[in-house]
């Protein structure tokens, strides 16, 4: 099938997409973003996490072609967000990351959070994350990293 994907506010054609294939898959192997990882194709981890029209969504979970007429955001789309901006200075200045291998889903469920939640209590934090496996830095510094944010951020 071919799809019209709305990526990262830039309209994608993609051509010849079986309608078994993820969201995730599109992005990396299709479109070349590569900040949405490939981990446990189970929804399970939160490495591959986007933004679905503002929400955050495992994108291993997610067929491409339910994405199409939708807004989805990758971890790439958030370069310019002053709120994903904020979030990716605190996980470094709260030592928040390690591999960085989970470090883009963490930035997407925080910057998702953050915009629904601007002023997102450590238990709210903490469900949010629940999402996000980790294996390096434990979750104490990310959550303190997100805390970090808030406070920057005036929240």
């Amino acid at each position: 099938m071919r799809l019209e994907l709305d990526v990262n506010g830039q309209v994608h054609t993609v051509e010849d997409v079986a309608v078994w294939e993820s969201l995730l898959t599109v992005l990396r192997d299709r479109l070349a973003l590569y900040g949405s990882k490939n981990a446990c194709e189970q929804g399970e981890c939160g490495s591959c996490s986007v933004l679905v029209d503002g929400e955050v969504v495992c994108s291993c979970l997610v067929l491409a072609g339910q994405a199409e007429g939708r807004s989805v955001v990758t971890v790439e789309g958030l370069d310019a967000d002053p709120i994903a901006t904020e979030v990716r200075c605190a996980l470094v200045a709260a030592g928040g990351v390690q591999c960085g291998f989970c470090t883009p889903g963490f930035v997407v469920t925080a910057t998702g959070l953050l915009r629904d939640q601007p002023c997102a209590s450590e238990p709210a934090v903490r469900e949010a994350l629940a999402g996000n496996l980790c294996r390096c830095t434990g979750y104490s510094k990310i959550v303190e990293a997100i805390a970090r944010a808030q406070a920057e951020l005036g929240r």
